[in-house]
């Protein structure tokens, strides 16, 4: 999860999934629309039963305070809250396992904040079935073709791994630009990735509003998704002010075709 703002739980509801299968939090900065929530979510996991420890990640100054809001609220927790200083400043790995790392992406706000990038990793290639079957190799071998491996048949003649494998899926990645203003050389870090979401607080009539509490354009967000060649632009966090998103998505859109307004429960296929 990025983010635990308020009404995190009843959106889990809402959208059926399992407190249960939430193992990570990555908390982007410290303004209570991004992390109101966390303390009254770890509450109710307690309430619940849980047992497997919850990984929180985020700047430095929320520990302290987390600490003591457990201590009052949380007392006799069944399970561990494992907190992670990520630091704002520099893009890093922060987590990490056999499928996807996690990188910090250095952000500017009023307060310190970053952006984290998913990266899934490389998979290997897919087995040609009919090919296997048709070469009699035996299972055992199956592991060291994927990894690409060729065989010799009992004839001698020698199948090259290109007759026996699919090539792997593309490996995916996820952007997450929470509040910031715009940053010219942010394309750098994201360069490629599959979907980037970026902050679009406001459209370019306000941009002085933008800067001023450094925020970004629907536009600004667009070039940071075109210079950074990425597959989509999702657009989120629109001011109070727009009861119509749709000219912050036109205003994107001339810029960077591939854009798309965020909404409560809308999903995204990667």
């Amino acid at each position: 999860m990025i983010d635990c703002g308020e009404g995190t739980q009843m959106q889990l509801r809402r959208s059926h999934i399992h407190f249960s299968k939430l193992s990570a939090v990555f908390i982007t900065h410290l303004h209570g629309d991004h992390c109101f929530g966390l303390i009254g979510m770890i509450s109710t996991f307690g309430l619940l039963g849980r047992t497997a420890k919850l990984d929180v990640y985020a700047p430095v100054a929320l520990e302290k305070m987390l600490q003591e809001q457990m201590r009052l609220f949380c007392n006799g927790l069944e399970y561990e809250v494992v907190f992670h200083a990520v630091d704002t400043t520099c893009q890093q790995v922060v987590y990490e396992d056999r499928s996807l790392t996690v990188e910090t992406i250095p952000l500017e706000h009023r307060v310190p904040c970053c952006g984290y990038l998913f990266r899934e990793k490389e998979t290997q290639p897919h087995i040609k079935r009919d090919m296997i079957d048709f070469y009699r190799i035996p299972v055992s071998q199956i592991q060291n073709i994927k990894a690409g491996a060729d065989w010799t048949t009992e004839e001698g003649e020698v199948i090259p791994n290109s007759c026996l494998v699919e090539p792997a899926d593309q490996s995916r990645s996820y952007a997450y630009c929470s509040d910031t203003r715009y940053i010219p050389t942010l394309h750098e870090r994201i360069q490629g990735v599959t979907v980037l979401y970026h902050e679009s607080t406001y459209a370019e009539d306000k941009i002085q509003s933008a800067e001023k509490y450094f925020h970004s354009t629907a536009r600004q967000a667009a070039m940071v998704a075109r210079d950074a060649r990425v597959g989509r632009l999702l657009l989120g966090h629109y001011s109070s002010r727009y009861l119509d998103e749709n000219v912050l998505l036109e205003e994107a859109r001339e810029v960077f075709e591939n854009s798309f307004l965020c909404d409560e429960q809308m999903i995204f296929e990667l």
